[in-house]
């Protein structure tokens, strides 16, 4: 039974905390409670945890604070920041600092564990596939040949859409920001600035037809591809 996946809720907010702890260990998982980064340092310091479900705003040091240091030692653990703050610029802070994904209260506890199922379900693919190709629902690309097919057919991407869909599909889940993917399609001649994004975004979910409803848009914030379509 020690395969089962571990989390640790980190949430000085008690009904909060055992509302997801509750879901969780219905769910099969192995979890731990901490309601502060003091007690949460511990637990880690003596588990190998596959998930940190992080508040924010927590007495002493803050939750984005201790993603920052484990995104700077060499703890695995992925993390899903659950939190109150939802403007714009505290979901890109929370993503930029290294969140696997971010989640605003109040939550509807169903898409809490389908975020959670997401991001464990990425780690796993991610550990076992050693490939230079990502198959889902019917799109093959190949990373080695630049080969991009949808259900048999090739496609043919610009060189920013093939770099837009790549990145998107190696962090299947995950929230992009807008700067982070134009980070990612500069260079080489193509310049990139404010919501230009979309507009490749715009064009490479045209070319995908209704393979483009995986492709989602976070308000304010970027995009990501999400696999299950609900």
């Amino acid at each position: 039974m020690n395969d089962r996946p571990q989390v640790l809720v980190v949430e000085d907010e008690q009904e909060i905390r055992e509302l997801m702890a509750l879901h969780l260990l219905r769910q099969g998982y192995r979890v731990h409670e901490s309601s502060s980064v003091e007690q949460a340092r511990k637990q880690v310091s003596e588990n190998k945890f596959d998930l940190l479900v992080l508040d924010w705003m927590l007495p002493g040091l803050s939750g984005v604070d201790f993603l920052e240091q484990i995104r700077h030692s060499k703890i695995p653990s992925r993390v899903l920041m659950v939190t109150a703050k939802s403007e714009p610029q505290d979901i890109i802070e929370g993503l930029e600092k290294g969140a696997d994904d971010y989640l605003t209260k109040p939550f509807n506890p169903d898409v809490f564990m389908a975020r959670v199922r997401a991001i464990l379900r990425r780690a796993v693919d991610k550990a076992d596939d050693n490939s230079e190709e990502i198959v889902i629902d019917g799109l093959k690309v190949n990373f080695a040949t630049y080969d991009v097919q949808l259900q048999g057919e090739k496609l043919h991407l610009t060189p920013s859409e093939y770099k837009l869909l790549s990145i998107m599909l190696q962090n299947q889940g995950r929230v992009l920001t807008r700067d982070r993917l134009i980070e990612n399609i500069q260079g080489e001649g193509i310049n990139v600035v404010g919501r230009t994004i979309d507009t490749h975004v715009f064009g490479l979910r045209k070319k995908l037809k209704e393979w483009g409803d995986h492709i989602e848009t976070i308000r304010g914030v970027g995009y990501r591809v999400k696999l299950d379509l609900v």
